[in-house]
C-alpha cells in the first residue's frame, strides 16, 4: 500500500482529498494536518466522513509527517507550499503541490503575481501536472505541480485546436463561471448565502491569478506567445465550472471536422469526454466526478469557433486531478479511486 499524507487538510480541497484517498484500493492514508483543528476527529469536522476515516488532524511538521509517508498533497494557500515542499523533496517524497507556488515556469512572472519565492530553484523540478499534456514528464518526476481549477477547463478545452493551429490566436476570449467553493472553506462576505444567492457577476477581471498560468500552456501549445482575454465569474451554486471560449477560425472547418479532430485528440483519454454534436457541457452532469466534458459548436455568420468545458471545480480541477497524478508517479492505473459517477441530479 502507498502510504500518503495531506499536509493542510481542513479545507474543501483537503476534504475532498481525504474522501477519495480513504476509498481508494491502493493507498492508506496516514496523517492529515491542521493547526486550527489539532486533536480534533476529522468526521468532526466534516461530518460527511464519518465512517470513512477514523483519522484526527495533527499539528505536525514537514518532517514528522516525512518520516511515515511515501506521498504528500500540499493543500496550503499559495506562499506556503514554497516554504514546506523542499523538506518533503530532499527526503524523497513525492510532492503533489495544489498551489501556484511551482506552477510559473518563470519566476519574474510569479512574483509579479504572487510576491516573493522562497524556494525558486525546485521550479525547474516541477511538472505541471495536466495528465492529458504531460502524463510522460509526469511519470518521471517528484514534484508535481497540480494546475488550477480555471486553468484545467480552459487549457483542455483549446488543446486540439491550438495544437493544430486551427485558430487566430489574438481573438481568444475566455469567460469561466465557478461555483462559490472554488472561494475557500475561509469565511468572506463575499462568499456568504444572501450575498451570492441569486446573483451572477464577474470579478477580477482581467487581473485574476490564473490568467499567466492559462497563458503560460496556452502559449506552450501554440507555439507562440500570445495574450487572451480572460473573465472569471461566480454562480450561485456550491461546485461547478463551465469555461465558454470563443475565438475566430483561420480556415474554414465544419463542425463534423472540429467534433472528429477532439475525438482524436482525447480517444485514449478516461477523464476528458466530448459531447455530441448539438449537445453542449453541463456543470450538473460533472460534479461529484474527475470527468471534463468538452462541447463545440461553430457560428458561421461571424467564423468563431465556441469552446465549452464543464469540471468540478473541487475535483478536476483540484484533488481528483492531484490523485490522477499520484496514480501515475506511482505506476497506478490511472483512474485507480476515481471511477466516480458524477452526482445527478
Amino acid at each position: 500500500m502507498i502510504k500518503t499524507a495531506i499536509f493542510g487538510a481542513s479545507g474543501y480541497t483537503g476534504q475532498e482529498l481525504t474522501r477519495i484517498l480513504s476509498g481508494h484500493p491502493e493507498v492508506k492514508l496516514v496523517a492529515v494536518t491542521s493547526r486550527r483543528f489539532a486533536g480534533q476527529p476529522v468526521s468532526e469536522v466534516f461530518p460527511a466522513l464519518q465512517g470513512l476515516t477514523s483519522l484526527k488532524y495533527r499539528n505536525a511538521t514537514p518532517a514528522e509527517i516525512s518520516d511515515i509517508c511515501d506521498v504528500v498533497f500540499l493543500a496550503l494557500p499559495h506562499g506556503v507550499s514554497m516554504n514546506i515542499a523542499p523538506e518533503f523533496f530532499r527526503a524523497g517524497k513525492k510532492v503533489i503541490d495544489l498551489s501556484a507556488d511551482y506552477r510559473l515556469r518563470d519566476l519574474k512572472t510569479y512574483e509579479i503575481w504572487y510576491g516573493k519565492h522562497s524556494s525558486a530553484k525546485f521550479i525547474k523540478d516541477a511538472v505541471y501536472g495536466i495528465p492529458e499534456l504531460y502524463r510522460q514528464k509526469i511519470k518521471k518526476t517528484g514534484l508535481i505541480a497540480n494546475p488550477g481549477c480555471y486553468p484545467t477547463s480552459i487549457i483542455l478545452g483549446l488543446a486540439p485546436a491550438l495544437k493544430k493551429k486551427i485558430l487566430d490566436v489574438s481573438t481568444i476570449i475566455a469567460n469561466s463561471a465557478s461555483g462559490v467553493s472554488g472561494a475557500g472553506r475561509e469565511p468572506t462576505t463575499g462568499s456568504l448565502f444572501c450575498e451570492v444567492d441569486g446573483g451572477f457577476k464577474a470579478y477580477k477581471v482581467g487581473k485574476h491569478r490564473h490568467l499567466p498560468e492559462i497563458e503560460q500552456e496556452l502559449n506552450a501549445l501554440a507555439g507562440k506567445k500570445f495574450a487572451i482575454s480572460f473573465t472569471p465569474h461566480l454562480l450561485p451554486v456550491k461546485r461547478g465550472i463551465l469555461s465558454t471560449i470563443y475565438a475566430k477560425l483561420k480556415k474554414d472547418i465544419s463542425l463534423t471536422e472540429l467534433h472528429s479532430l477532439y475525438c482524436a485528440f482525447y480517444a485514449d483519454e478516461k477523464f476528458v469526454r466530448i459531447c455530441p454534436e448539438g449537445i453542449y457541457p453541463n456543470i450538473s452532469s460533472v460534479c461529484g466526478s474527475n470527468y471534463c466534458d468538452i462541447g463545440l459548436a461553430i457560428d458561421p455568420r461571424t467564423k468563431r469557433v465556441v469552446i465549452m468545458a464543464a469540471i468540478d471545480n473541487l475535483i478536476k480541477g483540484a484533488a481528483g486531478q492531484a490523485v490522477q497524478n499520484m496514480n501515475i508517479i506511482c505506476g497506478l492505473k490511472e483512474d485507480t479511486g476515481l471511477k466516480i459517477a458524477p452526482i445527478y441530479p
